[in-house]
């Protein structure tokens, strides 16, 4: 192969792929769609209640 149609190759696979994500609009959704929310946010961590005096967990 010949570096003219090595070039001729790069180009046209660069074309292509160009074309691909310029079209390709589902890959572009994911930068303009709002981020979900968890069905489960409560709105931050729950505070830390510790075991009363005496108490311990066990399995």
């Amino acid at each position: 192969m010949s570096e003219a149609e090595f070039d001729y190759l790069l180009e046209t696979v660069r074309a292509e792929i160009e074309a691909d994500v310029r079209y390709d609009l589902r890959s572009q959704e994911m930068f303009f769609a709002p981020i979900p929310t968890a069905a489960n946010d409560n709105d931050g961590p729950w505070p830390l209640i510790p075991f009363p005096d005496g108490w311990q967990a066990s399995c």
